[in-house]
């Protein structure tokens, strides 16, 4: 419509009714007029909201626009460095995250991220589009305008901070240590995390399966010692929960109590306790199915009279842990089924402070 047109009708009546609205209902019922616009478009193609790809088949919100902010579900701080992840699950690093982590100061990443088109054109922009094209980023940006705490903050999600730390870290002509160095962590941390993933391996799930073998061991046995006594594998319970908290692998290959047994009942007969506490009896103990040992359940095993209980606890602590326990970890190194670093580790656990013993002589480090 031309300046020298009268609006007439309609519209008219729509530009009187705007003049005596404030600007505050002016942007109301335009966002409400856009909601209801896009709301009607119904899609199954694949969305691209700033890098971030989802496919729908129902009815989508428009694509965002200045003001529009992604939400922090977490954030931390480590070594310095800010990270966090969104409440989409998508992981990022802030902008003076990125920034250490390249070695750059704050400043130069955020003129190249709020200038990017710009910067795109130039050396430095070309070869960093080249490395974000390598990787399958589509983004039009480099950041995402997030809310953290009521602040806005620019989160730089993996493949720009990627993109990143390979420019600052190898091909620009004077690279950043800092950028070499996270460039060099990063790669070992998906590198054991691609070999995980292809074997199906998982750290944490190790850990459980120790407590499984654990709980289940206890809860085959615990109905089987006779009342008035105790077993051998219930009252090392104090010894095996710190070497699964230490990551020893507690399996059928790992059975400390057996060790135990032995050492205790040789210390019985030397000590001849059953003197003073009467004599010892046997019981059916047996291993879960899924143990090659329980081949030939049920085990009998010496149950030992409740009287002797601090005896055996006191030995278990002072004798066996200080003494016999650094051996039994030593021929699981040589077995290959515990880790030298990890055997020293469970040795550290059983310190003085924590058993009130003399602390247990360690197994030597490979240099």
């Amino acid at each position: 419509m031309s300046n020298s047109e009268e609006p007439k009708g309609r519209a008219k009546g729509g530009v009187q009714r705007s003049k005596v609205l404030s600007d505050e209902r002016k942007a109301e019922i335009a966002k409400n007029a856009a909601n209801a616009r896009w709301s009607s478009r119904p899609t199954d193609k694949v969305n691209k909201i700033k890098g971030l790809q989802f496919k729908t088949s129902v009815s989508v919100p428009p694509p965002l626009v200045q003001g529009d902010l992604f939400h922090v579900e977490k954030q931390t701080t480590i070594d310095g460095v800010e990270m966090g992840v969104l409440e989409s699950g998508v992981p990022y690093l802030t902008e003076s995250g990125l920034a250490r982590m390249c070695g750059i100061d704050r400043k130069v990443l955020n003129r190249l991220g709020a200038n990017w088109i710009e910067e795109q054109e130039k050396p430095r922009g070309k070869e960093i589009a080249k490395l974000l094209e390598d990787s399958g980023y589509e983004g039009d940006g480099l950041f995402l305008k997030s809310e953290h705490n009521g602040s806005e903050i620019n989160a730089y999600t993996e493949p720009v901070c990627l993109a990143l730390l390979e420019y600052y870290a190898f091909v620009t002509d004077e690279p950043r240590k800092e950028a070499v160095r996270a460039f060099r962590t990063l790669a070992r941390i998906t590198f054991r995390k691609f070999i995980y993933d292809a074997v199906g391996y998982s750290p944490e799930q190790r850990v459980l399966d120790s407590w499984k073998h654990f709980h289940d061991r206890v809860d085959m046995t615990a109905d089987a010692v006779p009342f008035g006594y105790f077993s051998i594998f219930k009252e090392i319970a104090a010894m095996i929960v710190p070497m699964i908290r230490a990551g020893i692998m507690i399996s059928d290959r790992v059975v400390p109590d057996i060790s135990v047994g032995k050492a205790w009942s040789a210390y019985w007969e030397e000590q001849n306790l059953s003197d003073n506490h009467g004599e010892r009896t046997k019981y059916d103990h047996e291993y879960p199915l899924y143990y090659p040992q329980s081949k030939s359940n049920p085990q009998p095993s010496f149950a030992y009279p409740d009287s002797a209980l601090g005896i055996f606890r006191h030995w278990l602590r002072q004798n066996y842990i200080v003494n016999k326990f650094p051996t039994y970890l030593l021929g699981q190194t040589k077995k290959g089924t515990v880790p030298l670093a990890i055997a020293n580790k469970a040795i550290e656990a059983f310190s003085s402070a924590q058993i009130g013993a003399s602390k247990p002589k360690g197994l030597p480090y490979k240099k």
